[in-house]
């Protein structure tokens, strides 16, 4: 009997769990699914929080307006007044370039300025001279006519008599008196008008004389500022960098000797342009610092450049081929601080930074 009931309960199949051990998997599988629904909503959530709000990006740096210092003036540097990574102000001495020759050019200009004064001082006097002259010259012209006139009447007054009251010599005399008058009267004029031109040229030498003195003092106050730029000094405030220049060396015209940086510094992020979609001037931005990984920084959007940094580069790309391939432009977005850096923390242009914009 027993073997029977064995050889049918096998033929059967397994038996059916218990009502209990059901009871326990369907439990387990609704717990599961709950902690995965509760997991799913949590990273959603945190998504939603944390993640879809914000763009970030790790091409960023820091920028600042470096000033490049170069002299104006070419020659030997006699002084050198900084070292390197010294902070300086607006207006201290950084380095004196040899000022002899300048001196030298600038003492010749004073003389040269002396001379065209007293060319001034010349002219002014003989045009004082030609204008008496013109004036006696004048003068004469008066006489002359009133002479003239005096002899003409006495001609007249001769032609009026009859014949047997004056002899013919007399008559030609007063003939020829009137005449000299007249003759006299013209040489009077001529020479009136010349010394009238006279004037004229003396006045266009005061004009030359002036132009030139004008010239002179040019020239001279060019050579107090050639003089003046050997004395380079710091037009802002900041802290020496890159000093290339050393006591001794010939610098020319132009040539970079050192830069100053600011303090005042801000970022340059290079978002990629499908993350500028909500991005605007004025959202707060997290900014983490590479160089101070434990300090936090917050600033605000304050610009977006008005195209790609491809665009405004040396070679900007030529899209116009046939073997075009798309590629996703990155766009500098200025972020400035909100609050002035600690200057202990030397955070200086090109430093990696990692900044996190709220745009939502």
């Amino acid at each position: 009997m027993n073997e029977q009931a064995a050889i049918a309960a096998k033929s059967s199949g397994p038996l059916a769990p218990p009502a209990p051990v059901r009871r326990k998997r369907r439990g387990l599988a609704i717990l599961l699914g709950a902690l995965l629904l509760v997991v799913v909503g949590l990273v959603s959530f945190y998504y939603i929080r944390f993640i879809e709000p914000y763009e970030s990006t790790d091409d960023a740096f820091i920028e600042a307006h470096v000033t490049i210092v170069s002299p104006r003036v070419s020659g030997p540097v006699t002084r050198l007044l900084v070292r390197d990574n010294q902070d300086v102000k607006a207006g201290d001495p950084l380095l004196e370039i040899d000022p002899r020759d300048y001196e030298t050019k600038l003492a010749q200009s004073r003389a040269d300025l002396a001379a065209a004064r007293s060319q001034l001082e010349q002219a002014t006097a003989q045009l004082a001279v030609d204008e008496a002259k013109a004036a006696q010259q004048l003068a004469a012209v008066t006489a002359a006519q009133a002479e003239s006139r005096r002899a003409a009447a006495d001609l007249q007054r001769y032609q009026s008599v009859e014949s047997r009251a004056i002899s013919q010599t007399q008559l030609d005399s007063e003939q020829m008196q009137a005449e000299s008058t007249a003759a006299n009267l013209d040489v009077a004029r001529e020479q009136a008008k010349a010394a009238a031109a006279q004037v004229g040229l003396g006045r266009a030498s005061i004009g030359n004389a002036t132009a030139g003195v004008q010239q002179a003092e040019a020239k001279m106050d060019q050579a107090n500022l050639d003089v003046s730029y050997t004395k380079i000094a710091a037009p802002v405030d900041g802290r020496v960098t890159r000093r290339s220049v050393e006591k001794g060396a010939y610098v020319q015209t132009g040539q970079s000797l050192l830069a100053l940086v600011p303090a005042d510094v801000w970022v340059v992020a290079n978002f990629k342009e499908t993350q500028l979609k909500f991005m605007r001037p004025g959202q707060p931005v997290a900014i983490r610092v590479d160089a101070f990984p434990k300090r936090h920084f917050k600033g605000k959007v304050d610009s977006l450049q008005a195209g790609s940094g491809a665009q405004f580069s040396l070679l900007p790309p030529e899209n116009a081929v046939g073997n075009y391939v798309k590629v996703v432009q990155r766009v500098p977005v200025k972020i400035t601080f909100d609050q002035p850096l600690d200057a202990q923390l030397d955070i200086a242009p090109g430093m990696s930074v990692e900044p996190e914009v709220k745009v939502r």
